[in-house]
Parts: C-alpha cells; structure tokens; sequence
C-alpha cells in the first residue's frame, strides 16, 4: 500500500523533471542564466559532499522548529480561551484580522532593530507567520464543539481547565489540524525569506549567496531543497495529526 501510495508523486516527480529538461533543451536557453537538471543534480552533490547542505538544512530546521512550535503551543492555548470567551474575542478578533494581512516581512526592520542579527529575527518572523493561522483555526474550531458534548460534561462537572483540555480541545482538534498544515507552510515560506533578509546561515542565505556568485545552479539546488523539506514537514504534522486522532479515537476524514 505504501509503495502504491507513493507512485503518484513519483510520476509527478519525474514529469515534472522531464518538462524542466524539455524547457531547457528546446527553449535554448543559457545553462548559466537557467541550469538544467544535470547541473542542478551535479550542484546538490557537491553541497552534499562539502557539508555545506547539511549545515545550512540544520540550522533553518532548528529555527523553523522553535519558531513554529512555540507559535502553536501559544495559539492553541490562547484560541481555547478566547473561544470560550466570546465578549473578549469580539474585541481582539478585529485586531487580529488587522495584523494578519500584514506580511511578517514588513516587520523585519522593527525585528531587526529589536533583536539583532542572528537566529531569533528569523525565529520571530517564524512566529508571526505561523501564529496566526493556529489562532484563528483554533478559535473557529472551539466555538464549533458539539454542544451536547459540553452537556455531559457539565453533567460529570468537568469544568475550567480539565473541560479545555479534556473535552474541547479533543473535539475541537480536528478543526485545529488544519490551521496547523496552513501554519507550516507559511511559516516555512517566510522562515526562507527571514534567512533572506538579516541571516548568515540557512538555505534562505545559501540562496542571496549563491545569487551574488552568479552561481544558479546552486540557487536551483536551494529551491529544490526548500521545496522537498516543505514537503517532509507538511508530512510530519499529517502523522502527528493522525497519531492524535488514533489516540483519541477520532475517525479520520
């Protein structure tokens, strides 16, 4: 079943090497302005070989992971208060939805000022983009718990935190998953431009340097990189979700 499950991507993989190679190849273009799969796959090895790939995935994983999972830990434990807190989520929802729009980007001079350089601007810059997304999804999904379910637990007087954490949160966690996949993707994507802006390490940097060496071949390598580990991690939180689920007996949809 597995394999059977992965033949999908993997034709889409393929095709979608062979479009490149046809691009390249019949669009006659410069292998220096736009380098084919060859001299990408010949540039993947050398980072591989030389360590600099492994160095670089390390520390963004290291910043994705603080940034993005303090966000969601603090999301989720603000977006079941405020679910239950209706009169208080009137007022600050408006200035949520006021700040959300707003690019984590934008912020970065003010993180930058505040912070330094290093890895905590691009950690902040992680925590914007994905805290958001959890709080929302969190909040829309508490005050959509079934409400025979705060009925019996009224009936068995679960109240204040044991009733949060034991009978909404369960029920509200299939909603949650998906501000949980949206918060990974974009936290990844601004976690890359984060390493873009102010950073001396990580694939966002190993991008602008190797586009100051006129190297694209190495750039190409980057965007591949940040498109597979995207992929891996959008992966590892459907795992977590469906190992959450099989523990609390929540049928999968």
């Amino acid at each position: 079943m597995k394999l059977k499950s992965l033949a999908p991507a993997g034709i889409g993989f393929v095709l979608l090497i062979a479009v490149w190679q046809m691009i390249y190849t019949f669009g006659d273009y410069d292998a220096v302005l736009f380098p084919p799969p060859i001299a990408v796959g010949t540039a993947i090895l050398s980072l591989i070989q030389d360590g600099t790939l492994i160095t670089h995935i390390q520390v963004s994983l290291y910043r994705f992971l603080l940034g993005y999972l303090s966000a969601v830990v603090i999301a989720v434990g603000l977006g079941l208060l405020l679910g239950r807190l209706p009169l208080l989520w009137s007022i600050l929802d408006p200035i949520a939805q006021v700040i959300r729009p707003v690019s984590p980007i934008a912020w970065s001079p003010f993180i930058v000022l505040w912070f330094g350089i290093g890895d905590i601007p691009a950690i902040v810059i992680i925590f914007i983009a994905a805290f958001f997304p959890v709080l929302l999804s969190t909040v829309g999904a508490v005050r959509k718990v079934d409400a025979n379910y705060l009925k019996v637990a009224d009936n068995f007087e679960v109240k204040g935190f044991q009733l949060l954490f034991k009978v909404i949160f369960p029920a509200a966690f299939p909603f949650i998953a998906n501000g949980l996949h949206i918060a990974v993707g974009t936290a990844w994507i601004f976690l890359v431009a984060g390493e873009m802006v102010g950073a001396q390490s990580g694939l966002g940097y190993l991008i602008v340097d190797a586009r100051n060496s006129m190297r694209l071949d190495f750039v190409m390598a980057g965007i591949v990189f940040i498109g597979v580990l995207g992929l891996l991690l959008d992966k590892v939180v459907g795992v977590f979700e469906r190992w959450i689920n099989r523990q609390w007996g929540i049928r999968a949809t």
